[in-house]
C-alpha cells in the first residue's frame, strides 16, 4: 500500500522498462554480429590456405575458439557423410571374409542372426538409411513412392536363413523388419522375434490368439492407435495390429518374442548382422552380451554395405550384401548339401528378385 500515488517507484518505472527493452536489443544485435562472425569465418576456413588473403589469416588467428568449433563441426559432417555411403568389397575379398563366416557357422554351438531392411531391397521394398532409403529421401526433401509389400516374395536371403535353421546351423533370427517375409519364408515360428512386429499379423487384445492376413492390416492405425476394427472368432474381442512405432514399448508375446530373443542372445556364441544399421538394435544391452564378461561374449559377425556402430568391434565386417549367399554356398559343400547358387544368382539378391538361376 505505501507504493502507491505518486510513489517514486511508479516515476522509475518507464525508466526500468526503458532499460530492460534497450538490453534486449542490445542482446539481439550482439547476437546477429556473433552469426554473422561465425558465417564469415565459416567462409574462410573452407577456402584453401594458399588462397587466404592476409586480412583472413588475422581474422582466423583473432577468434581461434570459433575456429576450432566449425572445423570439429565440418569434420562431424564429413564423417557422418562418409558413413553413409555404400561400399562393396573387391569380390576376393568377400569370397575370402564368407569362408571365415561359413566356418564360425559351422563350429558355433549356437548362432543368433539380426535381420533389418536391406535384406528386402531386392524384393522391391526400400530401406531407411541407404542412399534410396526412405528417410533419406524425406530428409532431402525427395518423394517417396509408396510400395505394395503384399505383392513381396522372400528373397534368397530369406531361403538361406530359413534352410540354415532347418539344418541346425542358425538356432534363432531376430528381425526389425514388419514385412513378414521371414513368416513367407516358412521359418519355424519358434526361432523367431519380430521385435517391431508384423504388418500382416494381428492378435487379439484378450486371449492373445495370433492372426495371419493377406494383407496390410496397418492401413487404419497408427501410433498408439492400434484397433484394427476387427474381432476375435474366439471370444469377440477387439484385434489390434503388431508394429511397435517410435516412442512406443512393445509388450506383446507374439511375434515380438522377446522371450526368445534374450535367450538365444544368453545363449550365443556367434551373432551375425545381416542388412541392418544397428542404430536401433544396438541400444538393446540385452541382444548382445554385455552382461558376461569380455572374453565370453559372442563373436560378431556383420554384413551390411554401410557403416554400423559394431564395426569396431565386429570379428569380420563384409561389405557385400550377397556374402550370405556366398556362405551358404561353402557350408552346402562342406556339409555335402545339395543346395548351390551361381554368382550371378547370388549377385540377384541385391539387384533383382526376378534375375536368378538354381544349380540342382
Amino acid at each position: 500500500k505505501g507504493f502507491r500515488g505518486n510513489c517514486r517507484c511508479n516515476s522509475l518505472r518507464p525508466c526500468v522498462m526503458r532499460s530492460l527493452r534497450e538490453r534486449k536489443e542490445d542482446g539481439s544485435a550482439q547476437r546477429r554480429l556473433a552469426r554473422e562472425l561465425r558465417q564469415r569465418l565459416k567462409l574462410i576456413v573452407k577456402k584453401e590456405s594458399v588462397c587466404r588473403t592476409e586480412n583472413e589469416v588475422k581474422l582466423l588467428s583473432q577468434w581461434p575458439s570459433i575456429v576450432n568449433d566449425i572445423e570439429h563441426g565440418m569434420e562431424l559432417f564429413q564423417r557422418t557423410k562418409r558413413r553413409r555411403l555404400e561400399v562393396v568389397d573387391e569380390p576376393e575379398v568377400i569370397d575370402r571374409k564368407s569362408r571365415l563366416l561359413a566356418e564360425a557357422l559351422r563350429q558355433s554351438k549356437f548362432v543368433a542372426v539380426y535381420t533389418g531392411a536391406g535384406i528386402s531391397t531386392a524384393a522391391a521394398i526400400p530401406d531407411y538409411r541407404g542412399p534410396n532409403g526412405i528417410w533419406s529421401k524425406l530428409s532431402q526433401g525427395k518423394e517417396v513412392c509408396s510400395v505394395d509389400l503384399t505383392k513381396a516374395v522372400p528373397t534368397f536371403t530369406h531361403m538361406c536363413l530359413a534352410k540354415m535353421v532347418q539344418e541346425g546351423l542358425v538356432s534363432h533370427i531376430v528381425s526389425q523388419n514388419c514385412d513378414g517375409l521371414h513368416v513367407r519364408s516358412c521359418l519355424d515360428r519358434s526361432s523367431l522375434s519380430e521385435v517391431h512386429g508384423n504388418m500382416y499379423t494381428e492378435v487379439c487384445s484378450s486371449c492373445d490368439r495370433l492372426y495371419f492376413r493377406l494383407f496390410d492390416v496397418t492401413e487404419q492405425t497408427s501410433l498408439y492407435r492400434h484397433d484394427t476394427g476387427r474381432t476375435c472368432t474366439d471370444c469377440g474381442s477387439a484385434l489390434r495390429d503388431t508394429i511397435v512405432h517410435f516412442g512406443e514399448k512393445g509388450c506383446l508375446e507374439q511375434p515380438l518374442n522377446w522371450q526368445g530373443a534374450m535367450d538365444a542372445a544368453s545363449r550365443a556364441d556367434t551373432i551375425v548382422c545381416l542388412g541392418s544399421s544397428l542404430k536401433v538394435l544396438r541400444s538393446y544391452r540385452c541382444l548382445w552380451g554385455m552382461e558376461r564378461v569380455k572374453r565370453l561374449r559372442p563373436k560378431l559377425y556383420i554384413v551390411n554395405l554401410q557403416y554400423t556402430p559394431k564395426d569396431s568391434v565386429s570379428t569380420v565386417k563384409i561389405n557385400g550384401m550377397y556374402a550370405i549367399l556366398l556362405c551358404c554356398n561353402f557350408l552346402c559343400v562342406s556339409l555335402s548339401m545339395k543346395w548351390l547358387l551361381t554368382r550371378s544368382a547370388m549377385k540377384a539378391t541385391t539387384e533383382s528378385m526376378h534375375t536368378y538361376k538354381v544349380i540342382n
